[in-house]
């Protein structure tokens, strides 16, 4: 009975955050109105090759973000062909971003990986971790922007919401890191609370885990923290040549875009909406307004980046229709 009230009550979050999604969209349209003739460009060469380099880009981020995960698993110890972990993270990114469902992409590649290694917590473990470097990542990101270029500071509301979006990330960021390095434990002893831990506590115990792990192996936090730069640059870049492509002012250059795309990253991954549509969107349109760009295009942007990833995404069709396929164990190491 606890399962069934629980499915239900995971398809009712769902269709709230697909409500919510089209609420949001409907207002952002409505609000533009007979606007949209500035943001759709010119179907011309340079445009195409814009959106093509952007279309590379995403999918060269996705590759680069399965080796950030491959790096966070060998640092915990698994070290797999890097071909099956990057099949698993295209059938994740299918699985969170064509079918959106209460069973996420993260939980599709932690369910496979878990049966081919057969280290369940260790794989959930390399998962939050991978997601968690974000937490550092995106506002190291926005804050370099902020500072390298001192007029985005003097943009009113768009500054402050971009400043306040990074310091709470690292403020959260600090207080998981305090609340889950107060307690030690050794490896088998955190596996085995980790194996048994639900919600909250799963969550704080993988971190656990994971820093425990990583503390041993500096070199590897390097690794790990380089592949998320990379990712999280790539991600940007292919948002500018996004924005070349809509025909967006010069003041939309790469400084401007270090600074506020991170900061969207950051808010359209809340369980809010489905894939961040209506907040990705919304943000773009304040971030973007003081920089001379119309709502209509900021709006676009936010779209575009959706429809490039979407498109990305369908690469991992294979990967989820094959399923799992087990592994023998000779490819782990202790």
């Amino acid at each position: 009975m606890g399962k069934v009230v629980q499915a239900s009550r995971q398809r009712m979050i769902l269709l709230a955050r697909i409500a919510i999604s089209a609420l949001l969209l409907w207002l952002l349209v409505t609000r533009i109105g007979s606007g949209w003739s500035e943001a759709i460009p010119h179907p011309t060469t340079t445009t195409f090759a814009w959106l093509g380099g952007a279309l590379a880009l995403t999918f060269i981020g996705v590759v680069v973000s399965a080796l950030r995960w491959s790096a966070v698993l060998a640092a915990l110890g698994i070290r797999y062909p890097f071909g099956r972990l990057l099949s698993l993270y295209f059938a994740g990114q299918f699985m969170g971003n064509i079918l959106p469902s209460t069973i996420g992409g993260d939980a599709l590649r932690v369910s496979r990986l878990s049966k081919d290694t057969g280290a369940p917590p260790t794989v959930f473990a390399s998962v939050v971790l991978e997601r968690l470097t974000g937490w550092l990542v995106l506002p190291v990101i926005t804050l370099t922007g902020l500072i390298v270029n001192p007029g985005l500071r003097e943009l009113g509301r768009a500054s402050a919401v971009a400043f306040a979006t990074a310091s709470a990330t690292l403020g959260l960021l600090i207080v998981v890191l305090v609340l889950t390095t107060r307690t030690g434990g050794s490896l088998e002893v955190l596996e085995n609370q980790l194996e048994h831990n639900e919600g909250w506590r799963r969550f704080t115990g993988a971190v656990r885990l994971g820093l425990t792990r990583l503390t041993r192996s500096p070199g590897a936090t390097a690794k790990i923290l380089a592949t998320g730069f990379g990712y999280q640059l790539i991600l940007i870049a292919s948002a500018l040549m996004t924005a070349r492509a809509l025909g967006m002012p010069a003041g939309v250059g790469p400084t401007a875009l270090l600074a506020f795309v991170p900061a969207v990253l950051i808010a359209q991954v809340l369980p809010i909406s489905i894939s961040g549509l209506g907040i990705r969107e919304g943000l773009f349109a304040l971030f973007l307004h003081p920089l001379g760009v119309p709502q209509s295009q900021a709006i676009a942007l936010g779209l575009a980046l959706y429809l490039l990833n979407l498109v990305v995404s369908l690469f991992g069709a294979p990967a989820f229709a094959v399923g799992n396929r087990v592994r023998p164990s000779n490819n782990l190491t202790p």
